[in-house]
């Protein structure tokens, strides 16, 4: 099967993608919930996600917002997150609201 992904020096592919260029996001998190302003490429099928303090995060379209019932995102933990596939929607956006105090969530597109 072919691949995109590196290969090891015994021809394996190796399970990554690279930071894809000018696909770096910083959200400020505070109390209303604020999105990413430039929507992720429609080519992204991967970002990463790293808090500075702890958040609710909320994928979607141009229009959403997360609020206190989404998914809790602790404090200093980088994760990969897929951005659809399998028939679900792409989502475009991230939304964040903190969690407890301001902060920064950082997001990465991966290609």
């Amino acid at each position: 099967m072919s691949t995109f992904m590196p290969r090891d020096a015994h021809g394996h592919p190796i399970p990554a993608v690279r930071l894809k260029s000018g696909g770096a996001h910083s959200i400020a998190a505070t109390s209303s919930s604020a999105r990413n302003s430039t929507a992720f490429a429609a080519a992204t099928r991967v970002v990463s996600l790293y808090a500075s303090g702890p958040v609710y995060v909320k994928f979607g379209d141009s229009s959403v917002t997360a609020t206190s019932s989404d998914h809790y995102y602790p404090t200093g933990l980088y994760y990969d997150f897929s951005l659809g596939g399998d028939g679900a929607p792409h989502a475009t956006h991230v939304a964040v609201l903190r969690a407890d105090q301001n902060c920064t969530l950082y997001v990465s597109e991966k290609e």
